[in-house]
């Protein structure tokens, strides 16, 4: 028996032998060899559509970043015509005062491969990350920050720790060139993160990575509005590895993350992955309820057995005050759950864009 397949380029039928298994079987491999190497025989005379999805699409949150956009632009171009992948940039503007904007038109007018997205005002950085992961078409997906501190030469050893099938490669930060307090002051934090938190975040990692296009679909679709982006990341598993590297001196200008900033990024990380504020308070109510029943059956009994007066008024303030402290800091913790709960409630957008620009053609929303 035999039956017919699609014709070739010459309109003639191309009939598969099928009543001798071998024969059937040495024809279905020359076929597909030559479908391999000439995928336009069999096609009719049509051209075959060519997959356009880039290979890696790069996210790059802007802040006031014209010193350092030209350079970062140049240096990643550089790296990926070396490697002979395609690229996708995916810039987010995030309300930004200098010439980020202007450079960004420029990009787009004379590289196709660029697309942004224009924040209508500063919605900050996390934020700025989770919308360039929205407007991403790449299979891979890399997170960079636009100051030159993830030097653009790190990303090969990324993108082959990808291909041999993480689907999560991190950066860890060694030697960063920073003043020492800031220093210090990440190094605690990722330290008792790590002690609190209810699932394992690696130590001195940051933003910096490359996901695989199923991870980043399932972040994505995370409505939480207090972003902690490097936790919600190790909370979706997956096969993750991380890759040292020497994070560099900023390039140009000041940089954007101030303490205050750094602080409420460290609480969003806290609230958000543990209840260890909120067990803390616990353990020390308890502890404090202990003190205060044994500290009043001591001085009944030695007033019972010894006839002396309780202290004065002076320590009976230093209590009151003492313990007026704990319960504020408790209503405080306490505060900081119920406001988190109440900007979920309001389910409003995470952010607001004004222009997203692909290649050469925009459009506003």
């Amino acid at each position: 028996m035999e039956f017919p397949a699609p014709q070739n380029s010459g309109g003639e039928m191309i009939r598969i032998p099928t009543t001798e298994p071998e024969a059937a079987l040495d024809f279905c491999r020359s076929l597909a060899k030559v479908l391999k190497e000439h995928p336009q025989a069999f096609a009719g005379g049509h051209d075959v559509q060519e997959d356009k999805t880039p290979e890696v699409s790069l996210v790059i949150p802007l802040f006031n970043e014209e010193g350092n956009l030209p350079p970062l632009y140049s240096r990643i171009d550089e790296v990926f015509r070396g490697l002979g992948i395609s690229l996708e940039f995916v810039f987010v503007n995030d309300g930004s005062k200098d010439g980020t904007a202007r450079l960004l038109d420029e990009l787009t007018e004379k590289d196709p491969r660029v697309c942004f997205v224009e924040f209508a005002r500063n919605f900050g950085h996390q934020v700025a990350i989770s919308a360039g992961l929205e407007h991403t078409q790449g299979k891979a997906v890399i997170i960079m920050d636009g100051d030159l501190q993830d030097p653009p030469e790190v990303l090969p050893q990324f993108i082959a720790k990808w291909r041999e099938g993480y689907d999560v490669v991190y950066a860890i930060r060694e030697n960063r060139k920073e003043w020492w307090p800031k220093r210090l002051a990440y190094a605690l934090f990722y330290r008792i993160l790590q002690y609190v938190s209810q699932i394992e975040i690696p130590l001195d990692a940051g933003d910096f990575c490359i996901m695989d296009r199923r991870v980043v679909d399932h972040l994505v679709m995370i409505p939480e509005r207090h972003r902690f982006l490097r936790g919600i990341r190790s909370w979706l598993g997956f096969r993750q590895i991380g890759l040292p590297y020497e994070r560099q001196a900023r390039h140009s200008g000041k940089p954007k993350y101030t303490l205050k900033s750094l602080f409420f990024l460290a609480l969003d990380g806290m609230l958000s992955f543990s209840y260890m504020p909120l067990r803390t308070i616990v353990l020390v109510g308890m502890v404090i309820s202990a003190f205060s029943i044994g500290l009043a059956i001591f001085y009944i009994l030695k007033k019972a057995l010894f006839t002396l007066n309780p202290p004065g008024f002076a320590t009976i303030a230093v209590a009151v005050f003492f313990m007026a402290g704990i319960q504020l800091v408790t209503i405080g913790v306490m505060g900081e759950y119920v406001a988190r709960i109440s900007d979920e409630v309001k389910r409003r957008p995470l952010y607001i864009a004004s222009r997203v620009v692909r290649g050469k053609t925009a459009s506003k929303s």
